[in-house]
């Protein structure tokens, strides 16, 4: 093993003398990744870091990642949870309390930014809902907004990272994915588009129909441009159900019947119809006085980490 010194932090990543062309960058990032906080919880430690990504036009970007105890003897499978509008990766981290059973079962959580940040592009910051803390898991393709490609970065690159630097510690060849809002839709997309990389999919209070939202909308013009609004499509939870002819990964919806956003942004009676058109067999559960917000996740996290579980063989 080699240690590598970025940001005042020690890291060990792999020692390879030298490296296949293919792999060179996977070994440059794995390098450059420092470790910014780590806290023990349940056992095990809540680690933060920062990186350069490439998918991110080169900017630094954080996640935090929760080593249950069991990391330290096996590899062990992985969640990763999308945050909300206006959210970081440490939302989750520090609301949901989701690590008491992550440490129970032996299962990492995995929790990406939602968007690139300090780039000071021009409006970036004029709205809660658009721009930074809102990256809505898309690929942008409006030149403005080039470093808005968190599609890649957390279905691509940030993986890749996770391989590299902790190839000992998880198995990322058994993964699951959820997440909230803003996040679940990205969860719930990013899984109907790739099917055979996760184990399952769920979601809390998820904007299931963006293109016909005043959210989506927005953001989709924003990153993607008006002139082709079919392209919206691809990031549309209840379009891709529509045309959707992969496997039937186990997906759970939990929505907030009190949430305020329910009816002008959320829209899962959509999905819903969406699901049983496609002949896709989901459960959409409708939770009677709970708003939008973490009191309401922290609820229903036990249920959604066992619901991946069971995927991810642990239960």
């Amino acid at each position: 093993m080699l240690l590598s010194q970025f940001g005042g932090k020690l890291l060990r990543t792999p020692s390879v003398s030298k490296p296949a062309a293919s792999n060179r960058s996977k070994v440059v990032m794995a390098s450059m990744m420092a470790e910014v906080a780590s806290n023990r919880q349940f056992g095990g430690f809540n680690k933060r870091y920062k990186v350069k990504s490439t998918s991110l036009d080169n900017t630094e970007t954080v996640f935090t990642v929760y080593f249950p105890p069991a990391a330290e003897k096996q590899k062990v499978p992985v969640i990763y949870y999308l945050s909300g509008l206006t959210c970081t990766d440490e939302n989750f981290i520090s609301k949901a309390g989701a690590q008491r059973r992550a440490s129970e079962l032996g299962v990492a959580l995995v929790a990406p930014d939602t968007s690139p940040r300090g780039l000071n592009v021009p409006g970036e910051s004029d709205s809660w809902d658009f721009g930074v803390g809102a990256g809505f898991y898309l690929n942008a393709t409006e030149p403005k907004w080039k470093a808005w490609r968190m599609y890649d970065w957390v279905v691509k690159e940030l993986p890749e990272l996770l391989a590299a630097q902790f190839s000992d510690k998880l198995d990322l060849s058994r993964s699951s994915i959820m997440g909230h809002s803003m996040g679940g839709h990205g969860a719930i997309t990013i899984s109907l588009k790739n099917p055979t990389k996760y184990k399952s999919v769920s979601a809390f209070s998820p904007i299931c129909n963006p293109t016909q939202v005043p959210w989506g909308i927005k953001a989709f013009t924003g990153y993607l441009g008006d002139k082709d609004k079919e392209a919206w499509k691809q990031y549309d939870s209840t379009e891709l159900m529509k045309a959707y002819k992969g496997s039937h990964l186990p997906l759970l919806v939990d929505q907030g019947s009190a949430d305020s956003f329910l009816s002008n942004q959320l829209t899962p009676g959509a999905l819903e119809e969406a699901c049983k058109a496609a002949g896709y067999p989901a459960t959409i559960r409708m939770q009677d006085g709970y708003d939008h917000s973490y009191y309401f996740i922290s609820t229903f996290i036990e249920d959604h980490i066992n619901h991946h579980a069971k995927a991810l063989g642990l239960l």
